[in-house]
């Protein structure tokens, strides 16, 4: 792996229960709110189950342990039985992708404990077993977690190891974590073994809902169970399970996804029936392709709204209603209820002016906060609903559309203009692009960045677009992500010429904008359909080429920025408007 320099290393180590109302009601408190064997806090009519709750000193930070303490609650509340909690003996696996790691019981050992270790650093393996009186009792693995589950239903269950000890590092023929080493293990499984640690799902839970439901894909499984619907971590398991009980029945994963579970039809074919057919409103998309229900659903009607106005700008119906509330305020919508302002900046460039009625607005509205963002704009942040026409009307800058499904920042170093490295004007040609690409809606979120030189302080390598200027030209990148999965973007092509540059930027974005599916980012569009693909599109075919940087062109000069309609003009008024009680 790579060994990266830090400064300062951040890592989060697990939860903190928030007992502020608890204690503030007069309940005795420590690391959780404190409950009894039967979930009863200090004041036996309010009950704590979850991470909130501390039992016996322990603040369980896992699903299964809440499904065991809402068993005994639910008993006790119904006045059902004599059920009692005693606490929870827990296994972990690190949900984070490429990496595997488990880990149950007592894994550091000590006295009067065993432990049997296999160490592989060449394969990335690392195991360790820690016995005690014959039994497990704890054990953590890296590299290879196939075994994990049953290693902790031999601790669960206390069962006596004395025959297995000289295998049982090496594993058994029972199922993993994963089910996806090349053997169905899933027939091995007993029905309370666990196979989705997220939401404590056991096999015979799946079993059962298959075989009484008459379950035959993964989809149904989740929808039913809740199995595989959190980290997808068991999703190889939990279609072996299917696979075993429905038979010949199964039906695998497909390859293509429908738009949602109103409809059979995929975001391609919705697209292509928009295009060919003329379809304008969402009603009219519904009824032709016969959707399931009659108004769609909150997945569905973003979709298709995004797909009619970028087949048909101008004549499309954009409904307000079938987007998200940010997209509908124009504005972030925070934690509190209230929204963050970002206006724009063309390519982080402001002026003394700006900066001014920036502050004058921070302080005549009493906004908490002002934050510089790593876009190189500034971020009001505590900005009331009703203020908001209001604040965008006295910045009189242009919307950011920080909110949006949209182009969002193009990012600049000060290039050749003032940088004795520079080799181009990164800030002009950053700012020629935002202003030749505002107002532009797409299937996500849209970041730009132009470097004056290789040596990249723009960080173009993770922005969907990415341009870095060379003594000969501009090289273009396209495809890099900095979200949750960093990605390096990927080179397309090297011009001459900031219209270049335009050019060949807007016919990719219009390319992404016309076939990705919605909520895809440049990054998805182009693992699905291949960087050849994109190179044949926008670089061997030059008439094509022209014809999608056209279509773009068109499709923003028929869009109006929101802030000035709603500020000046007095649109949708009403939607900012306090409701009296």
């Amino acid at each position: 792996g790579d060994d990266p320099p830090a400064d300062l290393v951040v890592m989060a180590v697990g939860i903190r229960p928030n007992t502020a109302l608890a204690e503030a009601s007069g309940l005795h408190c420590n690391r959780g709110i404190v409950v009894n064997d039967t979930m009863q806090t200090f004041d036996p009519r309010i009950y704590s189950i979850g991470e909130c709750a501390a039992h016996r000193g322990i603040a369980y930070g896992l699903v299964a342990p809440l499904f065991e303490q809402a068993k005994v609650c639910a008993n006790h509340l119904a006045h059902y039985g004599i059920g009692r909690y005693q606490g929870s003996i827990t296994s972990t696996k690190l949900k984070v992708t490429g990496i595997d790691l488990f880990s149950a019981g007592d894994f550091i050992g000590g006295e009067g404990t065993e432990a049997i270790l296999y160490s592989d650093p060449i394969g990335g393996v690392y195991k360790k077993l820690v016995i005690k009186d014959n039994k497990l009792v704890g054990g953590v693995m890296v590299g290879d977690t196939v075994d994990g589950v049953w290693y902790f239903s031999l601790l669960r269950d206390g069962k006596n190891i004395d025959e297995l000890r000289d295998h049982l590092m090496f594993g058994q023929d029972h199922c993993g974590n994963l089910g996806h080493q090349g053997h169905n293990r899933a027939s091995s499984m007993t029905d309370d073994m666990e196979v989705c640690g997220c939401n404590g799902v056991c096999k015979g839970d799946i079993v059962k809902a298959i075989r009484e439901k008459g379950l035959f894909t993964l989809e149904d499984v989740r929808k039913h169970t809740k199995a595989s619907s959190s980290c997808g971590s068991c999703t190889g398991l939990v279609e072996q399970i299917l696979a075993v009980t429905a038979g010949g029945d199964y039906s695998a994963t497909p390859k293509t996804k429908s738009v949602c579970g109103c409809t059979d039809h995929t975001h391609e074919e919705v697209r292509a029936a928009i295009k060919q057919n003329k379809l304008l409103t969402i009603p009219q998309v519904m009824r032709f392709m016969e959707w399931r229900t009659p108004n769609g659903c909150a997945s569905c009607r973003p979709a298709l709204n995004y797909y009619l106005i970028a087949t048909w700008p101008g004549e499309a119906e954009d409904d307000p209603q079938s987007r998200f509330i940010n997209e509908r305020a124009h504005a972030n919508i925070q934690k509190d209820g209230t929204y963050s302002v970002i206006p724009r900046m063309w390519g982080g460039n402001t002026t003394p002016s700006e900066l001014r009625r920036i502050a004058e607005v921070a302080e005549k509205y009493s906004i908490p906060t002002v934050h510089v963002t790593g876009g190189q704009r500034i971020d009001l942040l505590g900005v009331k609903k009703e203020d908001l026409p209001k604040v965008w009307a006295d910045l009189d800058m242009p919307s950011g559309h920080a909110y949006g499904k949209a182009l969002r920042t193009v990012k600049t170093c000060v290039g050749s203009e003032w940088c004795r490295f520079g080799t181009q004007d990164s800030t002009q040609m950053g700012i020629d692009l935002e202003k030749t690409f505002f107002k532009m809606w797409a299937p996500h979120k849209v970041k730009l960045a132009v470097s004056g030189c290789p040596r990249n302080c723009a960080e173009v390598a993770i922005k969907d677009v990415g341009i870095i200027g060379v003594d000969s030209g501009w090289e273009i990148y396209v495809a890099g992500n900095g979200g949750i999965k960093t990605e390096v973007a990927q080179f397309l092509v090297k011009v001459k010429t900031p219209d270049e540059v335009l050019e060949y930027t807007g016919a990719f974005l219009q390319l992404y904008r016309e076939e990705a599916r919605y909520l895809d980012r440049t990054v998805h569009y182009v693992a699905r359909v291949g960087l050849d693909y994109v190179k044949k599109k926008v670089l061997d075919d030059a008439e094509g080429r022209r014809a999608l940087y056209e279509r773009l062109l068109f499709a923003l000069s028929v869009e109006r920025d929101p802030w000035l309609e709603r500020a000046k003009e007095g649109k949708l008024k009403h939607e900012f408007e306090t409701v009296a009680a």
